[in-house]
């Protein structure tokens, strides 16, 4: 029987990469129809032109590299990548940020460090934080969900939005009750903050539920469903997930009982933007993630407390991306100094 030797993401299960990718991408199915039940066609558009980008480049990638195209495509890492790239940015985003964004994470986060298996850093977060940085005012113009505005994204609107053609101000997709602009809840939380609001005035908006964002609560719900199957299914180990969701809620339910009035509550942090997507979808990733059980609950216990820091007191609101890529910088160091103990190992020795 051959022995083969292979690069990682070594996954504990009898299925070999592609078999995990291809259940990582059906897992996500229930989170993308959400979206698009909330915030309209577009993001089916971004799907589209993320997989074909991002599939060409893999292709051109191993052309240049003289390697085979078949096993690079074959291994759908490129596909779950471009799918995160699409669910993460707003629905309308222009087709050419689209286009940039798959190009950085699979030509230069992925491939510049040796392709699949060598990457130090999340491509696909790596492609937000980009685009984000780049054209912030593109990244926080998230269309309104379907309950508050008469005007919701189907897919001619949706083409012209994103290639184009006659755009429409994005004023046709605001919120129709108050004309409230197209930030995310997280967002609107910390402006409102800001202004001197307590969260329970911010919460009383429109685009609030009382406690979640609308639309918001059940996308999460969709990707916590995904995110669950695939521990059912043994594709992700629970450490990271469970380490992140329950950092997140110990930091924010203490800093809640402190003071209400100037911070969200742990079911606004658990349930908005993209913290179910980040826990079971986006930190799991095995190639960018610490390798041990210890290592992998601090490696996302280092992630859920980095999301409430940036949330509560830095300039990103949602700040899943640029808590995952730093914990991608920790990884090595998690490794390093938190092993599994030798077959034999005895406790003195």
């Amino acid at each position: 029987m051959a022995f083969k030797i292979a690069s990682s993401p070594h996954v504990s299960t009898n299925l070999q990469t592609n078999k995990v990718m291809q259940r990582v991408a059906l897992c996500l199915i229930p989170g993308i129809a959400a979206q698009v039940y909330f915030f309209g066609m577009g993001t089916l558009v971004q799907i589209l032109i993320a997989v074909l980008v991002s599939l060409s480049a893999e292709a051109a990638v191993m052309k240049l590299r003289n390697k085979s195209i078949k096993s690079a495509l074959s291994d759908n890492s490129a596909l779950v990548t471009a799918l995160l790239i699409a669910v993460a940015i707003p629905p309308l985003t222009p087709w050419w940020m689209t286009v940039i964004g798959c190009l950085f994470a699979i030509v230069i986060v992925k491939h510049l460090y040796g392709g699949l298996g060598n990457n130090i850093f999340n491509p696909a977060m790596a492609a937000y934080v980009l685009l984000l940085v780049s054209f912030p005012l593109q990244m926080t113009n998230w269309v309104a969900p379907a309950e508050l505005t008469a005007n919701h994204v189907g897919i001619i609107a949706a083409l012209s939005q994103i290639f184009e053609i006659s755009p429409a101000s994005l004023d046709y997709f605001k919120i129709t009750v108050d004309g409230h602009t197209m930030a995310t809840p997280l967002d609107t939380f910390k402006t409102d903050l800001s202004m001197g609001m307590t969260s329970t005035e911010s919460l009383q908006r429109n685009v609030f539920d009382g406690m979640t964002g609308i639309g918001w609560f059940w996308v999460n719900m969709a990707y916590l469903l995904g995110g669950l199957v695939m521990l059912k299914l043994k594709v992700i180990r629970w450490h990271i997930s469970s380490a992140i969701l329950l950092s997140i809620f110990i930091c924010s339910g203490f800093a809640f009982l402190l003071n209400p009035d100037t911070h969200a509550s742990p079911i606004l942090h658990l349930f908005s933007g993209g913290t179910m997507l980040c826990a079971f979808f986006i930190a799991t990733d095995p190639v960018t993630a610490a390798t041990s059980p210890k290592g992998r609950l601090l490696f996302g216990a280092i992630i859920g407390v980095l999301i409430f820091v940036i949330r509560t007191y830095g300039g990103y609101p949602d700040a899943v991306a640029f808590a995952v890529l730093l914990a991608n910088m920790c990884a090595p160091f998690i490794d390093y100094y938190i092993r599994p103990r030798s077959y034999g190992h005895r406790a003195g020795n």
